[in-house]
């Protein structure tokens, strides 16, 4: 069996390694695609302040059972799965009432365990979720970051026909775009400085596209919007300047849905969530239901996460994967990998 472990930043060591045995209550997938995100990046850069080295990396994922365990149940081989990442202890206060996404303890898959970055993967069967036979590999392994989304428009309790905004157009933007709509949004506007970015989101849905190098993100919302502007803002970068943009043209008594992995503690206009009756809310991952609701969505083309595919690798380039969604983001949405 070969796995692919990253040893140090910028430097992944393929090995042959013994295919993997199962304990009780765990199911071997043989993996088929894995998508490259921007927190694989951040490790392949040495950027990711929760990893250390040295890690086997990949989150998003989709293969086929293998066999399975003493045990399990509900799920044989020959099925076509993707895998709910985090690891979670089942006993903190989190996880005891319903929202083991925030776990005390959460531990993901590729970050601080290892992923899935070899052929043969074995995981906790309850964290298998089977995907429709007919669903493509390169389709059930962005199950994942659909979910993300779908998490994120959830946390927003969009009103039925509600206008948003998106800031930043990389995938889980667009997906959240996408997602806002299937959830009940009735128009969406996103925003980002690359046009090719923009353009993609167009194709797959938004009303609106702003390049806010050019266009001022507070007019654009206005003439789009009229004066009663956007129900909910998600900002999707992470960075301080879209959070504080959030923060300055949000409608009073709005919602806004931190969404982005925020690094650093930016400096931000706090005074006027208080002023405006402002409300910021975190998003982290994802539940159960949100995956399935995520493999409905793409079921039936509501949002298409495999359009956003600008670039495949396989297995054996893995470093090449890396470089080209760590090199050229101008370019590229998801970067995915076949095995």
């Amino acid at each position: 069996m070969l796995q692919a472990t990253m040893v140090e930043p910028g430097r992944i060591v393929f090995e042959d390694v013994p295919k993997p045995g199962m304990g009780k209550g765990q199911v071997l997938i043989r993996v088929k695609a894995c998508g490259i995100c921007g927190s694989d990046v951040h490790v392949w850069r040495g950027e990711h302040p929760f990893t250390s080295y040295p890690v086997i990396q990949g989150h998003e994922f989709s293969g086929i059972v293998e066999s399975v365990g003493e045990g399990v149940e509900g799920i044989g081989p020959g099925t076509k799965v993707t895998v709910e990442p985090s690891i979670v202890c089942s006993r903190c206060y989190p996880c005891r009432h319903g929202r083991y996404n925030i776990c005390d303890n959460l531990k993901v898959m590729g970050f601080q365990t290892d992923g899935c970055h070899r052929e043969f993967f074995t995981v906790p069967a309850e964290k298998v979720v089977p995907v429709p036979e007919e669903m493509s590999f390169e389709a059930a392994a962005m199950v994942e970051p659909t979910a993300v989304a779908v998490h994120a428009v959830k946390k927003a309790d969009l009103p039925q026909g509600a206008k948003v905004v998106v800031l930043g157009a990389g995938p889980i933007g667009i997906l959240t775009m996408q997602a806002a709509k299937a959830l009940g949004a009735s128009e969406a506007m996103i925003t980002d400085v690359v046009d090719f970015r923009l353009d993609v989101a167009r194709r797959l849905g938004a009303d609106y596209t702003v390049n806010v190098g050019r266009e001022d993100v507070l007019g654009a919302i206005s003439n789009a919007f009229g004066e009663d502007k956007a129900d909910v803002i998600f900002e999707c970068v992470g960075a301080e300047e879209t959070l504080e943009t959030a923060i300055q043209r949000a409608r009073k008594g709005s919602r806004i849905v931190v969404v982005g992995v925020v690094g650093g503690r930016p400096r931000l206009s706090v005074g006027l969530l208080q002023d405006r009756e402002l409300e910021m809310v975190g998003t982290l991952m994802y539940m159960r239901d949100d995956f399935l609701t995520a493999i409905k969505l793409i079921d039936l083309r509501k949002v298409t996460p495999t359009e956003m595919i600008t670039a495949m690798f396989k297995f054996r380039d893995l470093p090449d994967a890396y470089r080209e969604a760590d090199e050229n983001r101008g370019r590229n949405l998801k970067v995915m990998v076949e095995f």
